[in-house]
């Protein structure tokens, strides 16, 4: 075990990091972040965790979810915390699935804007109306919005 002096509590992680910590714990649970005990069973975090908490929340603002962050946590050394190095490695790979997103989202702002944008407010003309149920094949939801999202349909 580690000189737990040289941690920080829950209380002085969330106020560095500005995350709650509801979120810390979250974060913990799904094994993202690690603290150790203390006698008195208080959690107490390596400093280098406020690192790894900058590199979550700055995956989770590009769009990443949880998994694909635990994954590349994962592929890093467990003895130091991550570096740019491993910032730009890791997102030079997310490169693709990011491209598809904002190709996906652009689709999907361009045919909004088509429909509310012609002004007839018709729904024989939209292209997202899902008449008589047609798209109950493709499973609950709003399909038609999903694919514009995902490049399906």
């Amino acid at each position: 075990m580690t000189k737990l002096a040289d941690h920080l509590s829950i209380g002085q992680v969330s106020e560095r990091s500005g995350v709650p910590h509801t979120a810390l714990r979250f974060y913990e649970e799904r094994g993202l972040i690690h603290s150790e005990r203390s006698a008195g069973n208080q959690r107490r975090y390596p400093r280098s965790v406020l690192r790894q908490i900058a590199f979550i929340r700055a995956a989770q603002r590009v769009g990443l979810s949880l998994e694909d962050i635990n994954a590349a946590l994962a592929s890093l050394p467990h003895d130091h915390p991550p570096t740019k190095a491993d910032w730009a490695r890791l997102s030079k790979g997310w490169q693709d699935e990011l491209d598809a997103r904002i190709d996906a989202l652009q689709r999907l702002r361009d045919r909004l804007t088509g429909c509310v944008g012609c002004g007839c407010l018709s729904l024989r003309s939209c292209g997202l109306y899902n008449s008589d149920d047609q798209m109950s094949r493709f499973g609950p939801g709003a399909p038609k919005l999903k694919a514009a999202t995902e490049g399906g349909i």
